[in-house]
């Protein structure tokens, strides 16, 4: 099952506490204070790893504690920090904290990680406390309590292409046929119903697609099922908006598509694209022919079923992420 967003407990571990003793040893019957200091309380943190894709370890554990820290000992001994507890999160969540909406950390790459939760501080010992006035103190602290938090963690799959597209365009035909995913195909609408990270292997050039659940009209408004994954092309660095050769007015399906875009956010209006007619194998040449006149030649026609147009398509594709690297660089 495919979980994009979940909310978890949080609940770093608690300082030890530091304690008052004073020395004892054969032939030294007052000794000086030598209480130790508490250990520090384990942290929570978060690490990305590619090799989690979902959120999905979360679905029915969701309170997670750290260690607390161990109380001190006698000769100065400080007690032992308690142990972190690491939870293990697909590259590209942002963390959140519940209470004040605020982004603690958006984890993009792998191997980052970020303290959720701090351990509290260990308590000190009477030793701290001695003065040349008062040289046999009493006086210890008690540990911190570590910190406790309620996180919503969301998914943003990282991806080079985003896949556009109405319902039953043809996408997850697309996907099986450029890439080694192989996502629910069939002649109905919705038939994808989560995403799909698809990668495609260009000549030298890998390149990571995600096909997200087909758009409607009024998606932007939570119309349908692609308004909950929109939110998984944001990442991208270019759109590829995959149109049904077949459709009444493909021309009008790709102006949808662009509106409910901008509506659901701005920057993915602003973002690179590519637009390319699928199923052209289920239209005339006279039809074809009436499409280009429409769409101009920056459009490709591809059939995904039968591989028509795929390598053109990619080179294109290709290409365009180059470019979009040099402008990110510059």
């Amino acid at each position: 099952m495919f979980l994009d967003s979940v909310r978890i407990f949080v609940k770093a571990g608690d300082g030890g506490n530091g304690v008052a003793h004073f020395h004892r040893e054969k032939f030294i019957p007052a000794g000086g204070p030598d209480g130790g200091d508490g250990g520090k309380g384990g942290d929570v943190i978060l690490k990305a790893t590619n090799s989690v894709h979902t959120l999905s370890s979360f679905r029915f554990k969701r309170r997670f504690f750290a260690q607390n820290g161990q109380p001190g000992g006698k000769n100065n001994c400080s007690g032992r920090s308690g142990r972190d507890t690491i939870l293990l999160v697909p590259t590209g969540t942002v963390v959140i904290d519940e209470a004040t909406g605020d982004v603690i950390a958006d984890l993009k790459e792998e191997g980052e990680e970020t303290v959720a939760a701090m351990g509290g501080k260990g308590g000190l010992g009477n030793q701290h406390f001695a003065t040349a006035r008062k040289q046999a103190p009493t006086k210890c602290t008690s540990g911190e309590p570590g910190e406790e938090k309620m996180l919503r963690l969301e998914l943003k799959l990282i991806a080079d292409v985003g896949l556009v597209g109405k319902p039953n365009a043809g996408k997850s035909t697309f996907i099986s046929a450029v890439s080694s995913a192989h996502p629910k195909v069939a002649e109905y609408p919705f038939t994808t119903t989560e995403p799909v990270l698809g990668t495609v292997n260009f000549g030298d050039t890998p390149i990571v697609v995600a096909d997200i659940p087909g758009l409607i009209e009024g998606a932007s408004r939570g119309k349908g099922l692609g308004i909950e994954f929109l939110k998984h092309i944001e990442r991208t660095r270019l759109l590829l908006f995959l149109i049904d050769a077949t459709d009444e007015d493909p021309r009008k399906s790709l102006d949808m598509l662009r509106t409910e875009l901008a509506r659901y956010s701005p920057a993915l209006s602003r973002k690179r694209d590519i637009v390319a007619l699928n199923k052209i194998d289920l239209i005339t040449d006279e039809e074809k022919k009436q499409l280009k006149s429409v769409f101009g030649n920056d459009t490709f026609f591809i059939s995904a079923l039968r591989k028509e147009g795929i390598k053109e398509l990619l080179g294109a594709v290709v290409h365009t992420l180059l470019e979009t690297k040099e402008d990110e660089t510059d």
